[in-house]
């Protein structure tokens, strides 16, 4: 009776080693993590680098971005619209990989009628590249505010440390990318 104790005792340790192992970030989320918060404390101006017409107001203005509130855990990154102040990405652990939201307020901070959106990493992605599709809870927040159209979305983020940092957008008949020179932080 004792040895078929210690087998079932192996076994469930067994099995929760192998859960834990599984709920573990992947080295290459943890490598883009501690890329990003390299950057904590600086901001960086950038520029859209695609052509969809419907980025014009986007390219027209100053964009910068700030990386900052770094943690293992999460980190925020505000990215400003010329004085448009309203957005921040926030990118965080989960059990199972990395997730991207998209923190949107008015100016009084009270958060926007489409705030919180993004979705989960699917794959493990590289050191310089993670994707995030959208998720669930995403879908129907655009499916009740008609924004349907952003129920197919991929964001990505990259960072190639003494280069760029890039963000994008991918949908069908849609792409929106912004890169960041990291060679030059800004004061302002």
């Amino acid at each position: 009776m004792k040895i078929l104790s210690l087998a079932a005792s192996a076994a469930v340790l067994t099995a929760a080693a192998a859960g834990a192992a599984q709920a573990q970030t992947p080295a290459a989320q943890d490598a883009f993590m501690g890329r990003l918060n390299a950057l904590c404390g600086q901001r960086f101006e950038g520029r859209v680098v695609t052509t969809d017409p419907a980025d014009a107001g986007f390219a027209n203005q100053r964009l910068l971005m700030q990386v900052r509130d770094c943690s293992a855990q999460e980190v925020r990154i505000p990215f400003w619209v010329g004085p448009d102040r309203s957005r921040t990405w926030v990118v965080t652990r989960t059990q199972t990989g990395l997730r991207l939201k998209h923190d949107h307020r008015h100016d009084d901070g009270s958060p926007h009628v489409l705030h919180w959106y993004g979705g989960d990493t699917a794959s493990a992605g590289t050191a310089e590249r993670q994707e995030f599709p959208v998720d669930a809870e995403s879908i129907a927040l655009f499916n009740a505010n008609d924004a349907s159209v952003s129920t197919t979305n991929v964001w990505a983020m990259e960072v190639r440390p003494g280069q760029t940092f890039a963000y994008e957008l991918r949908r069908a008949n849609r792409r929106f990318r912004v890169e960041f020179d990291l060679t030059k932080p800004v004061a302002d």
